[in-house]
């Protein structure tokens, strides 16, 4: 199972920078750094559908670092929730995969985001939402770290433990860069995991490119016996898997890829040269 999530997230990173690539702008390196955990999210852990009408899961996930949008639309494709070919409408007008998840155009997105803190906010209200309801269903969140430096993550962290919400599980992409340098330089998060403790959650730290290890903790928080929530700490790599994007901040977004940035990017990423010109017929 791990190595079909292995090739899944492999195709889904490439169609990710051709989609950003046709946009003329994006953020390609955080998209590329929470690849691997929406591949086994979508592909392993998200429930099948049963009770929920019109929607991919039974269970929820709102993606909060919004700008990470082309991931999103990437792994939707894999999933078959919308067309590979309209991955090249990102960004474009009109079109309804937009530079930030739009839940008016889109009904397998949860909930609009792009203002960084609104969606850890809006997934606690869920989760305590389903928690009245008695519902099974669970809550998963995916946060940049840099999102980390608003402090309504930090109140939605308070609720939640307050409110004892296990079915609640976010996931923290600490690639350890925010836009303009890197996140000690701008505002420092550590003790990130002494931090998410204090405030009453538990905390599982793991390698955010182990698909392994990531199938093992989300799984695993998915049957949360605990009173209190769980966050995953997922240290990745910005720009994880092209060389010359991995660790630099420059590469967070918003960027116009050239076509020998794009051409090596998708060489980078295992295409060969026929595979990036049948992208081309996509």
């Amino acid at each position: 199972m791990s190595h079909q999530l292995d090739t899944l997230a492999s195709q889904i990173r490439k169609d990710a920078i051709w989609s950003i690539y046709h946009a003329k702008s994006g953020h390609p390196g955080g998209v590329l750094s929470c690849v691997d955990i929406l591949t086994v999210l979508f592909h392993d852990v998200l429930a099948p559908v049963e009770k929920r009408l019109g929607s991919y899961s039974d269970d929820f996930f709102i993606l909060s670092k919004g700008h990470a949008a082309p991931a999103l639309y990437a792994v939707a494709a894999s999933k078959g929730l919308c067309e590979r070919a309209q991955l090249k409408g990102l960004r474009k007008i009109e079109s309804s995969f937009q530079g930030h998840p739009d839940v008016t155009h889109l009904p397998w997105v949860e909930v609009s985001t792009g203002s960084l803190g609104q969606g850890i906010s809006v997934a606690t209200g869920i989760a305590k939402s389903q928690k009245l309801l008695n519902s099974a269903q669970h809550v998963f969140a995916l946060l940049g770290d840099g999102e980390m430096q608003e402090g309504q993550v930090w109140e939605a962290a308070m609720f939640a433990a307050h409110h004892k919400l296990n079915n609640l599980t976010a996931i923290v992409d600490y690639n350890k860069l925010q836009s303009d340098a890197s996140n000690d330089d701008i505002c420092a998060l550590e003790p990130l995991a002494d931090k998410w403790r204090a405030f009453g959650w538990q905390v599982v730290e793991v390698d955010g490119h182990d698909i392994d290890a990531l199938q093992q903790h989300l799984h695993a928080s998915k049957h949360n016996k605990a009173q209190s929530p769980m966050v995953i700490i997922a240290h990745t790599i910005k720009g994880k898997g092209v060389d010359f994007m991995e660790d630099i901040p420059l590469w967070h977004g918003s960027v116009t890829l050239t076509d020998k940035q794009y051409e090596d990017a998708m060489l980078a990423l295992g295409c060969s040269a026929q595979e990036i010109k049948e992208y081309e017929n996509v």
